[in-house]
């Protein structure tokens, strides 16, 4: 890949004690610009950060050292677990996002993304399933990075999962759906009721997983891939 472009930011601290570095999360920068997005990541002020970013023409620019705790996930959660910082990389991607006109991820940018992400999962240990977006994490805050990313693509040079076309199946009760998707690491409430976070977690799940349906409403084809992904998980690429 090419060489990277270190520009240091001070928005870090130090990893907590016994959290190993087990997700890779992805981001948007959600900006008008890259250099907005490399600016305000850079100002202590701002109290945010990644440890990397890369630009819609390839470039890649190392914000934070891998050793230190980038402050990129917010308040979030994933498998019971809310200090996500201290056990993820974090990669932004430069796209202007939901509020300032999203677009597709050019290629130069995600041969980028593919190569760097390869190269972090050659040093650290993280299992398919927890190559996750922000959306995944903190489902009732943020969107990215969205449903115009291409996944596939991803888990098909071997980072991440994708659950293929599996038939649709016919919605089990919604008590079922949110253990389903407790399961797979969605901080999903158990109210047995399609309630409003309840929803916002099956948008979030279908920006990822079903693109084609953003609605967050429970039906067949959503189910039939969320079914297919733990079918995945149990055979193998489980989470840690």
């Amino acid at each position: 890949m090419a060489p990277l472009i270190d520009r240091p930011s001070p928005n870090f601290d130090t990893r907590a004690a016994g959290h190993p570095i087990d997700i890779l999360l992805l981001h948007y920068t959600g900006m008008e610009t890259a250099e907005a997005a490399l600016a305000r990541m850079c100002d202590p002020a701002a109290k945010v950060s990644a440890h990397y970013c890369i630009d819609e023409d390839g470039s890649c620019t190392r914000l934070v050292d891998e050793a230190h705790r980038a402050w990129h996930a917010g308040v979030s959660t994933w498998a019971g677990e809310s200090d996500i910082n201290s056990r993820s990389i974090g990669i932004e991607l430069v796209n202007p996002g939901h509020e300032f006109g999203y677009r597709p991820f050019p290629e130069p940018q995600m041969v980028s993304l593919i190569r760097l992400a390869g190269d972090i999962l050659s040093r650290h240990p993280i299992p398919p399933a927890r190559v996750l977006g922000h959306a995944d994490v903190a489902p009732l805050r943020k969107e990215d990075p969205g449903e115009l990313f291409d996944w596939a693509r991803l888990a098909a040079a071997g980072i991440g999962l994708w659950p293929g076309t599996p038939a649709s199946i016919t919605p089990p009760p919604i008590a079922e759906v949110q253990e389903m998707l407790r399961r797979y690491g969605y901080a999903a409430p158990q109210t047995g009721v399609l309630d409003e976070e309840t929803k916002a977690i099956l948008v979030a799940f279908q920006r990822h997983f079903r693109p084609g349906n953003v609605r967050g409403e429970l039906d067949g084809e959503t189910v039939g891939r969320l079914q297919a992904l733990l079918t995945l998980v149990d055979g193998g690429a489980a989470r840690a």
